[in-house]
């Protein structure tokens, strides 16, 4: 149950708080695509940004979630994707990150997160982040119970250009504890003619990240994010070509 019903956003929430592709896999992955959408309810107007800005990588991780379903189909592993923007709520933030909520992304006000009441605030974390967090975790809870293998890893992609500046780089691994796990994508994918580093464009850090701290390094399993630069991933041949790549290491 909603813990408050004082907030003009009661109801907006109204489709579900992720999508969920092939549950019951038997392939020790599974996916997460947590800035797969940059779907906003209508009445909350794009949070006040212009139309351009709505769409670019400050919503979501462009090309990401036609990655992630890439790699679920070749691999028939599972894939949990969110079905809303990260503006509203970002589900690779814990709850108490500055940016969990963001009043700002790169050089973009957000508008309409700038003066959230709490309750507005907790009814975001309950529809959006908490169903999110839930079913991951049981997704987790029921493998790991029946004995199976578990990884978990997470498919996002990043701007070209950040804060003014290019990047050259053209895919990051980016890992805490599982670092052989990492390591070893890192040399499959350094055997092709790609801009590969580990740890680049960012670095896992528990207190701004969630997916890999939370049910991968927190739990013992491997668990890594695989960056790409969004730039290469906007026709379905560039998606197939770096889902070709990463299936058989992961």
């Amino acid at each position: 149950m909603h813990a408050s019903t004082e907030t003009p956003e009661l109801g907006y929430y109204d489709r579900p708080a992720y999508g969920l592709l092939r549950e019951a896999s038997e392939h020790p992955l599974i996916l997460v695509c947590e800035h797969a959408s940059r779907y906003i309810p209508a009445p909350l107007n794009d949070l006040g940004l212009d139309p351009e800005a709505a769409q670019q990588h400050i919503a979501w991780d462009i090309g990401a979630l036609a990655l992630a379903e890439s790699l679920s189909e070749a691999l028939g592993a599972t894939l949990l994707t969110a079905n809303y923007s990260r503006l509203l709520i970002d589900l690779n933030r814990p709850l108490h990150a500055p940016d969990s909520i963001p009043l700002k992304s790169e050089i973009y006000p957000v508008p309409g997160n700038q003066a959230l009441d709490e309750a507005t605030r907790e009814y975001r974390r309950q529809c959006l982040f908490r169903p999110f967090h839930s079913r991951l975790a049981s997704l987790i809870d029921e493998r790991l119970a029946a004995g199976k293998t578990v990884r978990v890893v997470g498919i996002h992609s990043f701007t070209p250009v950040y804060f003014g500046e290019p990047r050259q780089l053209e895919i990051g691994v980016l890992y805490d504890r599982a670092r052989a796990y990492a390591e070893r994508l890192v040399a499959g994918l350094g055997q092709h003619p790609l801009q590969v580093a580990g740890n680049q464009p960012y670095r896992i850090e528990a207190g701004s990240d969630m997916t890999v701290p939370v049910h991968g390094d927190g739990r013992g399993l491997d668990s890594v994010l695989i960056e790409v630069r969004n730039d290469l991933l906007r026709t379905p041949q560039a998606v197939r070509r770096w889902s070709d790549y990463l299936a058989p290491l992961l």
